[in-house]
């Protein structure tokens, strides 16, 4: 009991620290449950639940501020969402230790990706809508199939891919990636839903902390747009957790 009730206040924090830098909670939550013992299936699951419930509850706070491109989200959208249930269905398939490696592999590049500096802004003037609309077609099934399968919403890739290929302000980009991963994520949890059971009694106290978080973090994060510490502190995190899951895949 007081393992869980650390866990769902460690998911509030996390929550909120990942959505003041335009992300879910999933980049965490994931390889956390993983590393806890969770089964690869009940992890993924659990973490997209989750990573729903805070990026819709950013997503709600962004766009009530005009933060959110729908436009430029509706392509992404459409492709993540309908490759999501894909990667649940690889994840269901593959063994625990291509599971593993491919989770710290993403993990590695999302922290190299988090101690990048921070973008040049630009207009979001650059590209034509029919270039937009095909970039954003090919992002969203990557990110939704990958996302899928290893549990994460995917925002950590989104938000740089908006940014330099299809020149989005930063603010919008982030804003718009919590927007997107709100329906990867519900796509890759309905797609687990129909495969294997689902341990509510943990996920929907989890889901409290996770909205929670995930409001407090967007609240911030729309008044200004800070997050270095926030961002090297939490590479450091993926460094370590890409480094545990190595060890466990070759231990295993």
């Amino acid at each position: 009991m007081t393992v869980t009730v650390i866990l769902i206040v460690a998911i509030f924090f996390i929550s909120l620290m990942l959505t003041m830098v335009g992300l879910g909670g999933g980049l965490i939550f994931s390889p956390l449950f993983v590393l806890l013992g969770f089964a690869k299936f009940e992890a993924a699951s659990a973490s997209l639940f989750l990573n729903l419930i805070a990026a819709a509850s950013a997503a709600f706070a962004y766009s009530r501020k005009n933060m959110v491109d729908f436009s430029l989200a509706v392509p992404l959208i459409v492709s993540s969402t309908l490759a999501a249930p894909v990667g649940s269905y690889l994840n269901i398939h593959i063994d625990v230790q291509p599971f593993l490696i491919a989770m710290a592999v993403v993990l590695a590049l999302a922290g190299v990706r988090m101690l990048m500096p921070p973008p040049v802004e630009t207009s979001g003037e650059d590209l034509s809508r029919s270039k937009k609309i095909v970039g954003g077609v090919a992002i969203g099934a990557a990110i939704g199939l990958v996302g899928g399968m290893l549990g994460i919403g995917g925002g950590v890739f989104i938000v740089p891919l908006l940014i330099y290929l299809l020149k989005t302000p930063t603010k919008i980009a982030a804003a718009t990636s919590t927007f997107i991963v709100c329906f990867s994520s519900l796509s890759g949890f309905l797609g687990y839903a129909s495969m294997a059971e689902i341990d509510w009694f943990f996920i929907l106290p989890a889901a409290v902390a996770s909205f929670a978080g995930g409001q407090a973090g967007a609240r911030i994060m729309s008044t200004r747009l800070k997050g270095s510490i926030i961002r090297i502190m939490f590479s450091i995190i993926l460094f370590a957790l890409c480094a545990k899951l190595l060890h466990q895949a070759v231990s295993h």
